[in-house]
């Protein structure tokens, strides 16, 4: 029912400054894009080099870049994302060699760059092709709508695109041969430990990652490890799905079932044994196999829980209205003011306002920050490496695939950390056509990151994102009824005489009521984040969160001991029909 007094629109949330530019620690996986991603780059580079054609290096570049995708997922669904990938890729590169072999005038290659970048970003997220997103993408078609073109010269370019782009897919499916199961284990390793972390707070005598906190601040740290945890436990069961059915992926879900038995049950958990479990799945050995394992019947549901698909694309775009319409806002303006500054590469700013769109206000804020320090650290460096790359050819490459692996091995510890390898390549990357001055190049990529930092964040704010509110309170709604539909499974399985119903039915149930959690953490942090929203019902969430993992825990109890009956039923019944 609504009150009948308004609520109050909330007040802008605090842009923070230091926090945004903290780092991290590294991505457990950061070798592996920096490593594919010079492996795909050197040989097409090193080739046009060979043949005295560096100017044709854009066109490589644009299939090379693909091996940075998809290093997160099994290698069954990587073949089809990074196929896709390469031909999203060579897409986007069509429409702007269409573009710029027709027209010359900037104003329209800017407009076409936005609207291309504003397309990438929904399709982008809608897929969850994940990182680096949809910027790569824009970097690629944004760069070629300004080089000169003629309509004859488009299918060779393309071609040079989609053979780069083949050999960027070999390099993305090539560890699969010594690591077949890979990002599954590295997925439930990640689960456990975030498990772990998460029992740890529960248990007075391990202190391994929990930091001493008072009583407030342990509570809210103890709310963040138990979100970290269950999204990795979601994430883990995500890559799991996708993967192909095998003995090794069963003894992977039969160790994220005990993630969550000690999400729902810190308590009752040992953190020290999920570590070690954890520890464990590193390399190639076998993996460990719990010693309270109740047979199969754990992962009764699994069946179902496949079964159930994402919702169609055009659903899933619906909700990403409001961002798309930022890009494509904040890209053509940040683009047109270049211009009339008389920049002579406007895409730079039309790129930089691409890079800066989050999932709410608050995060693009923080993003842009770090494109700003990141790049104005970025020029001093190409400053610095410009006489060296000025030397030769050769050393203009390596310097580039330098800079590729720093970028790739930087930038999961912060987004301006990697941006200040990215900057200098970026820039050393025009000069594989014809030398450029460095003065005037320093000049236009400050400015231009200035303008496109300045316009893309005025963008974010201006197209209001008011649905944010709509959307917590469907993720609320769907989190209450997932929650009734397990209480009220639970119920009737404790019903006697004999308890219904079994397992199976419980688990799809289960499954749901987790992701329904995960979903409403994740919408209300993105909801927090926007301007000008009415008041959000935080304590609501709160509530509604507690409650459904109060049920998850009890879920889990309950499951254990439908497990043991189940068991216990079929032996008395192979006993009764002995002779």
């Amino acid at each position: 029912m609504s009150s009948a007094t308004p609520r109050r629109p909330r007040p802008p949330a605090r842009l923070p400054l230091a926090g945004a530019l903290r780092l991290g620690r590294p991505s457990d996986i950061w070798f592996k894009p920096a490593l594919s991603v010079v492996a795909a780059v050197a040989p097409p580079n090193l080739t046009l080099l060979a043949l005295d054609r560096l100017d044709l290096a854009m066109y490589t570049m644009a299939g090379s870049l693909c091996a940075l995708y998809a290093h997160n997922r099994p290698y069954a669904t990587r073949a089809r994302a990074l196929a896709w990938v390469v031909l999203g890729m060579t897409g986007g590169l069509a429409v702007a060699l269409l573009a710029a072999s027709l027209t010359a005038n900037a104003v329209v290659l800017v407009t076409v760059g936005a609207l291309l970048a504003a397309v990438q970003k929904a399709l982008c997220d809608a897929t969850r092709v994940g990182p680096p997103g949809n910027v790569v993408l824009t970097f690629i078609s944004s760069a070629t709508l300004f080089m000169p073109q003629t309509p004859g010269q488009i299918p060779g370019h393309l071609a040079l695109a989609l053979a780069a782009g083949a050999w960027a897919w070999l390099i993305g499916m090539a560890p699969g041969r010594v690591r077949p199961h890979g990002p599954e284990r590295r997925a439930t390793a990640q689960a456990l430990n975030a498990a772990a972390a998460y029992a740890a707070a529960h248990h007075p005598g391990d202190t391994a990652g929990t930091p001493v906190a008072g009583p407030a601040g342990a509570q809210e740290g103890n709310a963040r490890a138990r979100a970290a945890a269950a999204a990795a436990v979601h994430a883990a069961w995500q890559t799991l799905l996708w993967a192909r059915d095998s003995e090794p992926r069963r003894a992977l879900q039969r160790l994220l079932v005990r993630a969550e038995v000690a999400l729902a049950a810190p308590a009752d958990s040992d953190p020290e044994r999920l570590r070690a479990w954890a520890r464990q799945l590193r390399g190639t050995g076998t993996v460990p196999r719990p010693d309270d394992l109740v047979d199969d019947d754990e992962l009764l549901g699994l069946d179902a829980t496949l079964a159930v698909g994402q919702p169609p694309l055009w659903r899933r775009l619906g909700p990403l209205a409001p961002l798309a319409v930022r890009t494509a806002l904040g890209c053509a303006l940040a683009g047109y003011i270049a211009l009339a500054l008389g920049i002579g590469r406007p895409y730079w700013a039309l790129v930089t306002a691409a890079s800066l769109y989050q999932a709410n206000v608050t995060l693009t804020w923080s993003r842009g920050l770090q494109r700003v320090v990141g790049n104005l650290v970025g020029v001093l460096a190409y400053a610095a490496l410009v006489p060296v790359a000025h030397l030769h050819q050769v050393a203009l490459v390596l310097v580039c695939l330098a800079l590729n692996f720093g970028a790739e091995a930087l930038i999961s510890r912060n987004y301006w950390l990697g941006s200040v390898c990215v900057t200098p390549m970026a820039l050393l990357i025009t000069e594989f056509a014809r030398h450029q001055d460095a003065g005037e190049l320093i000049t236009e990529r400050v400015v231009d990151t200035l303008v496109g930092a300045l316009v893309g964040f005025a963008a974010a704010v201006a197209v209001t994102n008011r649905r944010a509110g709509d959307r917590l309170g469907q993720a609320l709604i769907a989190a209450e009824r997932a929650r009734e539909d397990v209480a009220l499974l639970l119920a009737e399985s404790q019903q006697q005489p004999r308890p219904r119903p079994a397992p199976d039915a419980l688990e799809p149930a289960r499954r749901s009521l987790a992701a329904a959690l995960v979903h409403l953490r994740t919408t209300a942090d993105a909801a927090a984040g926007e301007w000008w929203q009415r008041a959000l019902p935080e304590e609501r969430v709160m509530a509604v969160e507690q409650a459904g993992h109060r049920t998850l825990a009890a879920t889990a109890r309950r499951q254990k001991l439908l497990a043991r009956t189940a068991v216990r039923d079929t032996s008395t019944e192979a006993e009764a029909t002995r002779p």
